[in-house]
């Protein structure tokens, strides 16, 4: 069984920055495809970005390019989301997702069905 953590929500000012990590058990880190997903109130929960299980390949909706970035260590198995220029409409709780599928295609790693595990969320709030 896989377990994911997020950490590194919390509130900041439009303009600002947050550093938001994904620690991940297992010792087949390096072949998961991971993402982050975001749901803000009263919606449905969205793709923000992806990488592949290389690292060669990432993956980001539109609303979130040029601003965000994910990245991974796959030595202390750890995803990140580097998000600067932080906008009040980027209020979400935020997750993490992993899968052991090699997905390549934007619309597959965008899918919040193609990925089988998940992480408890983190908040992020970004004040105008």
């Amino acid at each position: 069984q896989v377990q994911l953590v997020e950490s590194g929500g919390g509130l900041v000012q439009a303009g600002g920055s947050l550093r938001l990590s994904c620690a991940t058990s297992g010792r087949t880190f390096s072949s998961y495809t991971m993402g982050w997903f975001r749901q803000a109130p009263g919606k449905e929960r969205e793709f923000v970005a992806a990488i592949t299980w290389t690292g060669a390949s990432t993956n980001y909706a539109d609303s979130v390019k040029g601003r965000f970035t994910i990245s991974r260590d796959n030595v202390n198995n750890t995803a990140y989301l580097q998000m600067n220029s932080l906008k009040p409409e980027d209020t979400a709780v935020y997750y993490c997702a992993a899968t052991v599928r090699r997905y390549v295609m934007s619309t597959q790693l965008s899918s919040s069905r193609n990925y089988d595990y998940w992480g408890q969320g983190t908040q992020v709030t970004v004040s105008s």
